[in-house]
């Protein structure tokens, strides 16, 4: 447990208690919490709860993710390297797995870029039905909205009086910003692509999710000694 700890600071203890069980050891949440504390470790503070955006008559107006590939969101995060110039990254989810498809991390990033980066993901996994994003300028660009509609998905832009939200990924980018960018230093461009797609490949395979029940968005395979294939 303390060794989990050391290596992912800003885990709680019931997602430690989550990777201890993913070892292999048969532990409650309550007995880690109950070690946790005997051993003087910091409970994170919750996070306030977000509110939603309601219509007049109370109904709630977000457009809700009911299976993988329904819809994905994007957004933009910024960042420095060690010399201090920026850099931003395009942060691209499934908000029903909560899975992180893509991290693309460039110096400047424009509509040609998220079209390159959907490019790529929809060859591989297909068009989900819809693709929302923020207002900024760069998502406003209407060479992506006339993309997106020409390949048959439909944009959920969050549109200024618009109820469309973006909390998945802003839930995200906190993680992101918490767990690996405000605790590493980037010497260079090279150096932030290779430890961020080292990270977008941890949160996807390793990190336990509490909305997933302290699952993987995208557990690995692991395939026991005694099952694998004789070769003859």
């Amino acid at each position: 447990m303390i060794e989990l700890t050391r290596q992912y600071g800003r885990y709680g203890y019931r997602r430690i208690a989550a990777l201890l069980r993913e070892a292999g050891w048969s532990v409650s949440d309550g007995r880690v919490e109950r070690l946790w504390r005997r051993e003087g470790l910091k409970v994170p503070m919750k996070q306030p709860k977000k509110g939603r955006l309601w219509l007049n008559d109370g109904s709630c107006v977000r457009l809700r993710p009911e299976y993988r590939n329904h819809v994905w969101s994007y957004d933009f995060v910024h960042c420095r390297t060690d010399d201090g110039k920026a850099f931003r990254t395009l942060n691209i989810l499934d908000e029903h797995s909560r899975e992180c498809l893509a991290i693309r991390v460039k110096r400047k990033l424009n509509s040609v870029d998220v079209i390159d980066a959907l490019t790529d993901l929809f060859i591989l996994r297909g068009a989900p039905r819809f693709i929302r994003s923020d207002n900024g300028p760069e998502f406003i660009a209407q060479a992506v909205r006339d993309w997106i509609t020409a390949v048959g998905a439909q944009t959920a832009y969050i549109e200024p009086g618009s109820p469309w939200e973006n909390g998945y990924c802003e839930s995200f980018n906190g993680r992101f910003r918490d767990e690996l960018l405000n605790g590493e230093i980037f010497y260079s461009l090279r150096e932030a692509q290779i430890l961020i797609e080292q990270w977008r490949r941890h949160y996807n395979t390793k990190r336990p999710r509490s909305a997933l029940g302290y699952r993987s968005p995208a557990p690995e395979t692991i395939i026991p000694m005694d099952h694998r294939p004789i070769m003859h």
